[in-house]
């Protein structure tokens, strides 16, 4: 027996629902399987109860999460990084991205974040981020000799 024998699809009652409103069908689905008003009730209770419990049994978040959590779409700083992240990719030389790194991270108010993170490496990377944000468009003497040029700024 072939698959197209045991997995039959009608494709043009597919092809017939593809502009449909997707909370009607959604509803007419969910109203199909049979569940009754408690069992619905039930089932959403078990969900959110497991939710719950994920969330406390989580101790400490990974590196990303972490990152994620101090540099999120809800902040200037976690904004540019994204579109950093996303617009590199499309640059075609160095000096390109150079100039569109410097442009993101100087705007930043880096030190807004610095030692909020339950992670280190995340505390780490902020204060990179930082240095990175005052090292951008230096004179030469940073350039020449960027050992002094950081002791000055820890200073």
């Amino acid at each position: 027996m072939n698959i197209q024998t045991r997995c039959a699809i009608d494709w043009d009652a597919i092809d017939f629902h593809k502009f449909s409103d997707e909370s009607e069908l959604v509803s007419g689905l969910a109203a199909a399987v049979g569940f009754t008003t408690a069992e619905r009730d039930r089932v959403r209770d078990d969900a959110i109860d497991l939710v719950k419990r994920a969330r406390v049994s989580t101790k400490v978040r990974g590196l990303m999460e972490s990152f994620l959590q101090e540099f999120g779409l809800s902040n200037k700083e976690g904004l540019a990084l994204m579109c950093l992240a996303e617009a590199l990719l499309r640059v075609p030389d160095g000096e390109t991205r150079d100039k569109l790194i410097a442009e993101k991270i100087s705007d930043g108010d880096w030190g807004e974040h610095a030692g909020k993170s339950e992670h280190w490496l995340v505390n780490a990377s902020t204060l990179g981020l930082m240095l990175t944000g005052k090292i951008i468009d230096v004179e030469g003497e940073a350039r020449r000799n960027p050992t002094q040029y950081l002791k000055k700024l820890t200073q």
